[in-house]
């Protein structure tokens, strides 16, 4: 993608009396003078490094390992702290107190009290070490209900305003602290150049620059700032600038895949965000999942150590991802000293936390990992620790902002969001000057974002994918209707909601609010830029209230730019609002007028990624001389502006059929690339036309009725024989990444008719000798017969009896003995919350 110019290289600084690369390991190879060199801005602090010496001497190996651990609070206790002295605990994107999403404050407080007081028990005579506890507070203390949810990091680069990143940094520290975690695994400064990235609402921007004047006021907003007695106090957290190094720069876009460019763009363009971060006293970076140049940044010994804490001087400590030491040549997810001694300082294992630990034990006391990078990298952790203050903090509920509730979705932070939203929207279409709108008037607010704050937050919201909440989970939020209403009335106008944009009365002027709906990492990778391909409702919900005669402005929800030719050019006006968070009324701020007809905000924002022309522009030397944005980096009009756009062209660019990833079986057909096949008594055939039948008759397949006419297939199996129907790849499939978490095969489905002692399966084959099933007929009879729900299998399942799920043939195989009859509607991968039910794992997985 294009960006706007190379960024900043910050100032040589002293260097510390400890360096902070020697991390005990082998010397490494010159470093490339593209990487610049940092000041860390922490000076040695001999009392403490006193300290950290005392502590080293007593403790134990297995308390030095026990500090390089962090595990998942879905799959260890506070007892496994105690007992294995864990340094880390974090709360992933689907883990919470109880297994619950909506899980109260309170009861986030008392896991976090829990945690902490574990790992202080010395009664056993272990050194007693404070446990941190991290968590994703990617857009305010996201996981939380009720807390205040910023707009996307996509969102606030078209503000340009660093000032109010620091002070949104600051109230996301406050309430993470709130409900007891002192550690947010942000800010994001990658540098997206591939939309298709489903990662890519979470840069700031494609801009090195940008993204640079932004990095060090989130770092300082969050942690306060060095050399003040707000620094890492009990109303701060530490960070952790990630995703070292290039996760947005990959191939094709594709999450956790890899950076193939020089380490000149590397330093140039990637790396942006850590220097300033670096200056501002970042306390943790976080190591990437993504490979540059076919070697994965985990167990990249020069840019890890030579580099990041060698020539740039980076003094905390460095923290994997989700797994992602798993995907080290040589090494597993239960097993890398490679990854450790290349210089991360702390594994994320979040399942396999106790096998890891096993393993880095069995390392350092047969030498594989040395002593003193062992040594290094605890002090390290442990310097942080301190930093912090947790030898003396207490429990997280007696800190100074312990359980104090009220601060979450408070009306001074709302505030703050609220200015967020406004600043962030941009503009691109406002023909005839239709905006800003009366309030006075009657306005029709329709579309399926409209009064959906799950939908206008995004991913990473109470949930991983940011799916499957209702309006209960934000007290403390308003939906862009309610933004609209709230205001019109309080003018003596009219806002009426309506999704489908039926109307009693014509209204004055229709808001269409659409776009895409919840997503995060590489669930939300896309082939290309076309918005929802194959679905056009949203179009013909702007063209039939047009030819209604209705003035329409359309409000594009989106975690980055996508072809939207038509829907521009069916809109009167057309605004990007992102990601917008929980302050949707924000949204009327800028779009109504006040009450005596004036301007109340005018549009600030300016695009920090540029609009594409085409759907397949990543085909068309993205990033060189030649690339022509339909709208460039930094467009966006304002009301002094004139508005008026030509009508845009309406070829994307794309042929074919182009199905979302990750989806197998859409409408009961079987999505591009493969084939659906019916598999009976040792024959194999593709379905072509329905209805069919299997050569033997013991599997009759035909259409059904769930939301569309025949857009699901019933299965109906005789009883005579076995058969399945089956989803065939035409090229080898590699879930792989999205093995590593608790992704699942989910299939939507109505189970019909279910004999006693019938069996149900859904398996994955890869190749011959290559195959996988799970029994699901419990789940199915768990399931109300005659109801449509979503049936979800983990992907580990399969994994863990057979599948390799690097090269996954048939992604779907259902099979039955038995008189069995169940629908089937879609296959899709999706998360665990997404599910009506999901499958147990045999135990033995």
């Amino acid at each position: 993608m294009l960006f706007a110019s190379a960024s900043s290289t910050l100032m040589v600084g002293a260097a510390l009396a400890a360096s902070p690369g020697n991390d005990g390991t082998r010397a490494g190879r010159a470093v490339d003078p593209a990487w610049p060199e940092v000041h860390w801005p922490l000076a040695a602090d001999p009392a403490m490094e006193k300290r950290i010496g005392e502590l080293l001497a007593r403790m134990t190996v297995e308390e030095k390992v026990g500090q390089i651990v962090q595990g998942d609070i879905a799959s260890l206790t506070p007892e496994d702290v105690r007992k294995y002295h864990l340094g880390s605990i974090l709360a992933g994107g689907n883990s919470d107190p109880g297994g619950r999403y909506n899980a109260k404050p309170s009861e986030w407080l008392a896991l976090a009290d829990a945690f902490y007081q574990a790992s202080m028990d010395g009664s056993d005579g272990h050194t007693v070490i404070p446990v941190l506890f991290g968590i994703d507070a990617i857009h305010g203390q996201s996981n939380i209900v009720g807390a205040t949810l910023f707009p996307h990091n996509i969102a606030l680069g078209a503000t340009r305003n660093p000032e109010l990143m620091h002070r949104i940094g600051e109230i996301t520290a406050a309430e993470t602290r709130v409900t007891g975690m002192e550690w947010a695994f942000a800010p994001t400064v990658a540098v997206p150049q591939d939309d298709r990235w489903g990662r890519a609402y979470e840069g700031y921007s494609e801009s090195p620059d940008v993204v640079a004047s932004f990095a060090g006021a989130m770092v300082e907003g969050l942690q306060g700032k060095v050399g003040t007695p707000q620094f890492l106090d009990g109303s701060h957290v530490m960070v952790s600038v990630k995703h070292y190094l290039g996760d947005g720069g990959t191939s094709g876009g594709k999450d956790q895949g890899d950076t193939r460019i020089s380490e000149a763009e590397l330093a140039r363009i990637h790396n942006a965000g850590y220097p300033p971060a670096i200056a501002a006293g970042a306390q943790s970076v976080m190591a990437s999942f993504n490979s540059f140049n076919g070697k994965k940044m985990t167990g990249d010994h020069y840019l890890l150590t030579d580099v990041l804490k060698g020539r740039m001087n980076f003094g905390g400590f460095v923290v994997s991802d989700w797994n992602a030491h798993g995907q080290v040549e040589g090494c597993s997810n239960d097993s890398c000293p490679a990854a450790f001694n290349a210089g991360i300082d702390m594994l994320m294992a979040p399942d396999t936390w106790k096998a890891y630990y096993t393993s880095a034990l069995a390392a350092v006391k047969s030498g594989e990992i040395p002593m003193k990078r062992l040594d290094d990298a605890v002090a390290r952790i442990l310097r942080v620790k301190m930093r912090l203050g947790l030898f003396e903090a207490g429990k997280p509920s007696s800190r100074p902002l312990g359980g104090k509730y009220e601060l979450l979705g408070s009306a001074e932070h709302r505030a703050v969001a609220r200015q967020a939203v406004r600043e962030s929207l941009v503009l691109l279409k406002n023909n005839n000057a239709i905006l800003p709108l009366d309030p006075r008037k009657t306005l029709l607010v329709a579309g399926d974002g409209a009064d959906d704050v799950g939908k206008q937050a995004g991913g990473w919201t109470l949930n991983w994918q940011g799916t499957g909440t209702t309006r209960a989970d934000f007290p403390h939020a308003d939906s862009i209707f309610e933004g609209f209403e709230q205001q019109a009335r309080a003018a003596g106008g009219k806002a009426i909601l309506s999704v489908d944009g039926s109307y009693q009365q014509k209204p004055d002027a229709a808001v269409v609010v659409f776009g895409e709906d919840p997503y995060a990492e590489f669930q939300g990778d896309i082939p290309t830029l076309l918005y929802k391909p194959g679905n056009g409702s949203d179009l013909e919900l702007i063209k039939r209230l047009k030819a209604d005669g209705i003035p329409v402005v359309a409000v594009f929800l989106s975690g980055r730019p996508l072809w939207m030719n038509r829907e521009i050019n069916a809109a009167d006006a057309f605004v990007a609002a992102w990601l917008p968070g929980s302050e949707g009324a924000g949204v009327a701020d800028v779009l109504l007028r006040d009450r005596n007809g004036q301007v109340q905000h005018d549009f600030k924002g300016k695009l920090s990624f540029s609009w594409p022309r085409t759907a397949t522009q990543y085909d068309n030397n993205v990033g060189q001389p030649g690339y022509d944005p339909l709208f460039a980096f930094g467009y966006g009009l304002s009301y002094a502006d004139k508005g008026d756009l030509a009508a845009l062209p309406e070829q994307s660019g794309v042929s074919g059929q182009h199905a979302l990833p990750g989806v197998y079986l859409q409408r009961g057909m079987a999505t591009s690339g493969l084939s659906a096949q019916l598999h009976a008594a040792g024959k194999q055939a593709e379905i072509n036309a329905i209805p069919t039948a299997s050569a033997d008759d013991s599997l009759r397949i035909s259409g059904v009725d769930y939301q569309q006419q025949e857009d699901a297939r019933r299965l109906a199996w005789s009883g005579n024989g076995t058969a399945s129907m089956v989803l065939h790849s035409e090229q080898p499939l590699d879930i792989s990444r999205e093995t590593n978490g608790d992704v699942m095969l989910v299939t939507t489905l109505r189970p019909e008719q279910l004999p006693a002692g019938a069996k149900v399966t859904l398996g994955m084959s890869c190749g011959n000798d290559c195959a996988g099933k799970v029994d699901i007929s419990q789940a199915l009879a768990d399931m109300s017969n005659g109801k449509w729900g979503r049936l979800g299998v983990a992907l580990r399942c399969f994994a863990g009896n057979g599948v390799d799920v690097a090269r996954v043939d048939d992604i779907w195989q259902l099979q039955a003995s038995g008189a069995v009859q169940l629908s089937v509607s879609r296959v899709a991968l999706g998360a665990s919350n997404e599910v009506d039910k999901a499958v147990t794992c045999p135990a033995s997985q």
